[in-house]
C-alpha cells in the first residue's frame, strides 16, 4: 500500500479501463492522483521508475546509496535504472584540450552549447532530490511580450494565479516571510508595480527557514547600490529570505489563525523534522524536512492504483481524434530490463512526466501535429556560477542549511528586462560545491592528488605536502572562508531549443531516445553578462578576492557551457559558463490556439479534447524563479477542470425534455 491507494502488479492492469490514466508519479502526477481520488474518480497511475522509496527501509537505502556516491550529484541517491534511465549531469564533459561538450549518456545533444539539465525516474519523480525552492512568479513574468518585447505571454491572467499559488503552498508546506516577499519581490522604482503576494493579509504556512549566517555576512553590504551597465540600471542590495518546502515552526495565525499542522516523514509517519542544516538537501534530506511527492502519495484515496516499473510507450489515439488510453511495457529487473507489453483505457489521460518526456511520448505517438509546437521552446535557468574568497581571518561558515536560504531579487524587475534578461542572485550556503566540487576538491588539492599538468603522480614536497594537524588547519582556514553566488538568469521560450527523436537510437525498451538542440540566444547570453558584472562588484563591497575563472585550464580545456561574449563592441568580452539548473521547462507550450501552442489554459492538449499535458512543460515563460511551486499551481488549476469534465462525462443523461420544450414542439 502506498498511502490509502492500491499497488497492483502491472499485469494484473491489462486491458482495465479507469475514469484517468495518469503517466508519472512525480508532483504533477501525485498531486493529480490525490485530487481526483479523493472526489471518488478511478485512477491509474503508470511510473516508470522503481518504488520502493515511500517505504522506510527504502528511504534507509536511498540514504545508504547517497552516502557510498564518491560523487555527491543530484542523482546520487537513487540506483541506476537501464529499463527507465535518467539524464546526470555527470553525462556532460569537455572536449580535452579545446572548447565544446560531449553527451555520453540518456540525451543525444546536436546544439552549440550543452543542455545541462537533470531529471529523476523513480517514484516521486525529480522533487525526490530537488532542492526545495518554491518562490512565485511574479505578475509581470506571465506577460513578457506585452510589457518588455520579448519571449510568450502567458494566456492565464496572473491575478488568477495567486489562489492557486497559495492552495499550492498549502498542499506543499511552504516556510516563508509573506511580509517580505511582499515588500521586495517588486519593483522598488515603481510604485505601481504589483508584489508576488498581492494579498495583504497572505501568511505562509510556516515560518520562514532561520537565515544562515553566510547570510547575515552578506547583509552587511546591505543598501550598497550596484550598477548594472548591460541593463543600464542600478540597484540596491537587500538581502531577503527565499520561501521553502521543508518543514519548519508552523504559524499559528495562518489560514485567519487556523494554523498549519506539517505532515510527518513517509515510511514512518511519527518520524520527520524540522530542517536542522544537514545541507545534502540534494539529493537527500536525512531527516525528511524537505518534501516530496510521497506524501502525496500517503494521501491517495482508495481508488487510485499504482503501478510502478510500467513505462508507458504509446498514447492510444482513435479515430476521432480522442485518445483512447495508453500502452506501457513492464519490466522486472530495472538491470537486465525484459518487459511485457500491456494496454489500459480511460476516458481521460493526463501526461505527468517530466517536460522531456511528456514531448518524447507524445511525439512518438503522433500526437498533436498541426501547430509544429510541439518538442519546441526547450528552456531551463542558465545558472551563471561565481565563487570568491573572504578575506583571511572572515570564517562565514558554510556547508550549513539548506543550499540558500536568502538571496538579492532588484534584477529580476524594470525596463532593464528589454535589454538583457532578467536574473535572481542566489546566496549559496554550500561554499564552493557546485562550482568547483568543494570541500573534497579542497582536500584533493591539498593532498596533491591527481598528478600535475602533465599527467605524472606528483614527488614528495615538504613545502607543499600537508597531512594530519596542518591538513585540518588549511582546511578549516580556506574552506571556512568560501563564499558563492548562483545566479539564474530567465531564458525565454525559443522554437530553436527543441526535443526530437532519434529513431534508430533506442533505450533498453526499445523506446526511441531524446535528441536536444539547444543554444542561448543573444538576450540570455547578455543577461549572464550583466549577472558576472554584478557579482564582480558584490564580491568588492564585501573585500572578497574573486576567484570566478571560465577561461581554458592548463592543459587548454575549457568549462562545460563555456562562451566567450560581449553585449556589444563598447563592452569587453568576457570568458562566460552556465550550469543547468535542473529546471526544464516547454515543449508542449500553453497558447490560445492550435496555431502556436501545443495545450491552452488548462494544460488540454488543442487536438486531442481528452488527453492533457501537465507540468512544466507547459509554462510559456520561466520568469527567475525555481518553477515548482508555479507548475504544482497550474496542477491544482488542471485538476479543477479536468474534475469538471469527468463530471460532464458521467452527468446522467435527461431523456424528458422541458415542459417549455413540449409545448413548442406541439404548436409546431
Amino acid at each position: 500500500m502506498t498511502g490509502n491507494g492500491t499497488v497492483t502488479a502491472p499485469g494484473r492492469l491489462d486491458g482495465r479501463r479507469y475514469d484517468v490514466i495518469v503517466v508519472g508519479a512525480g508532483m504533477s502526477g501525485s498531486l493529480i492522483a490525490k485530487r481526483l481520488g479523493a472526489q471518488g474518480w478511478r485512477v491509474l497511475v503508470l511510473e516508470g521508475g522503481n518504488g520502493g522509496t515511500q517505504t522506510w527501509p527504502g528511504y534507509l537505502d536511498s540514504l545508504d546509496t547517497f552516502h557510498s556516491a564518491a560523487i555527491k550529484v543530484p542523482n546520487s541517491a537513487y540506483r541506476h535504472n537501464a529499463a527507465a534511465p535518467s539524464p546526470d549531469v555527470l553525462d556532460l564533459s569537455p572536449i580535452p584540450g579545446g572548447d565544446g561538450y560531449r553527451a555520453n549518456g540518456y540525451f543525444l545533444q546536436d546544439g552549440k552549447l550543452p543542455y545541462g539539465t537533470d531529471y529523476l525516474r523513480v517514484l516521486g519523480g525529480s522533487a525526490m532530490h530537488w532542492l526545495g525552492a518554491v518562490p512565485r512568479m511574479h505578475p509581470t513574468d506571465f506577460k513578457t511580450r506585452t510589457l518588455y518585447g520579448y519571449g510568450r505571454d502567458w494566456p492565464i491572467d496572473p491575478a488568477d494565479m495567486q489562489r492557486h499559488y497559495a492552495e499550492a503552498e498549502h498542499e506543499i508546506g511552504v516556510a516563508g516571510d509573506a511580509a517580505e516577499q511582499r515588500a521586495w519581490l517588486r519593483d522598488v522604482d515603481d510604485p505601481r508595480d504589483p508584489s508576488v503576494i498581492t494579498d495583504p493579509a497572505y501568511r505562509y504556512p510556516m515560518h520562514r527557514i532561520p537565515p544562515s549566517h553566510i547570510d547575515e555576512v552578506f547583509r552587511t553590504i546591505d543598501g550598497t547600490e550596484i550598477s548594472d551597465e548591460v541593463g543600464r540600471q542600478s540597484a540596491g542590495l537587500h538581502v531577503t529570505a527565499l520561501p521553502q518546502a521543508r518543514t519548519s515552526t508552523p504559524d499559528p495565525e495562518y489560514d485567519g489563525g487556523a494554523g498549519y499542522r506539517p505532515t510527518g516523514a513517509v515510511g514512518l509517519p511519527n518520524y520527520g523534522e524540522r530542517c536542522v542544516g544537514n545541507a545534502s538537501c540534494v539529493p537527500i534530506c536525512p531527516v525528511q524536512a524537505k518534501w516530496t511527492p510521497l506524501r502525496f502519495q500517503a494521501q491517495w484515496s482508495d481508488s487510485v492504483t499504482l503501478a510502478t516499473r510500467s513505462v508507458v510507450s504509446r498514447v492510444l489515439l482513435g479515430a476521432d481524434g480522442r485518445v483512447r488510453g495508453v500502452e506501457y511495457r513492464s519490466y522486472g529487473d530495472p538491470a537486465t530490463p525484459v518487459s511485457d507489453v500491456f494496454t489500459a483505457e480511460a476516458d481521460i489521460v493526463v501526461l505527468a512526466g517530466h517536460a522531456i518526456e511528456n514531448a518524447r511520448l507524445m511525439l512518438t505517438s503522433r500526437l498533436a501535429p498541426n501547430s509544429g509546437q510541439l518538442g519546441r521552446n526547450l528552456m531551463d535557468h542558465p545558472t551563471m556560477l561565481a565563487w570568491a574568497l573572504m578575506p583571511s581571518g572572515n570564517q562565514v561558515g558554510p556547508f550549513r542549511g539548506p543550499g540558500h536560504t536568502s538571496g538579492y531579487e532588484s534584477f529580476r524587475f524594470g525596463d532593464a528586462r528589454r535589454l538583457r534578461s532578467p536574473f535572481r542572485i542566489e546566496i549559496s550556503n554550500w561554499g564552493w560545491g557546485w562550482p568547483m566540487g568543494a570541500p573534497f576538491s579542497n582536500v584533493a588539492a591539498m593532498l596533491r592528488i591527481g598528478g600535475d599538468s602533465a599527467g605524472e603522480v606528483h614527488g614528495p614536497d615538504p613545502d607543499l605536502d600537508k597531512f594530519g594537524p596542518a591538513l585540518r588547519t588549511s582546511l578549516g582556514e580556506t574552506i571556512g572562508r568560501q563564499i558563492s553566488l548562483q545566479i539564474a538568469v530567465e531564458q525565454p521560450a525559443n522554437p530553436s531549443n527543441r526535443v526530437t527523436l532519434a529513431a534508430r537510437d533506442l533505450d533498453a525498451l526499445g523506446n526511441p531516445r531524446p535528441v536536444l538542440t539547444y543554444d542561448l540566444d543573444d538576450h540570455v547570453k547578455k543577461g549572464v553578462y550583466a549577472a558576472r558584472r554584478v557579482s564582480e562588484r558584490i564580491f568588492g563591497a564585501l573585500r572578497a578576492v574573486d576567484h570566478t575563472s571560465y577561461g581554458p585550464g592548463p592543459d587548454g580545456t575549457y568549462p562545460i557551457g563555456h562562451f566567450r561574449y560581449a553585449p556589444s563592441a563598447s563592452f569587453e568580452p568576457l570568458d562566460l559558463g552556465y550550469r543547468g539548473a535542473g529546471h526544464g521547462a516547454g515543449t508542449h507550450i500553453m497558447g490560445t490556439g492550435t496555431a502556436d501552442s501545443v495545450v491552452d489554459s488548462y494544460q488540454r492538449t488543442h487536438e486531442h479534447p481528452n488527453l492533457y499535458a501537465v507540468g512544466c512543460g507547459s509554462m510559456p515563460s520561466v520568469g527567475t524563479s525555481n518553477p515548482s511551486l508555479t507548475m504544482t499551481a497550474l496542477t491544482l488549476r488542471s485538476a479543477e477542470a479536468i474534475h469538471r469534465h469527468l463530471a460532464g462525462l458521467h452527468r446522467p443523461v435527461n431523456l424528458t425534455a422541458p415542459s417549455s420544450t413540449r409545448r413548442a414542439e406541439v404548436k409546431a
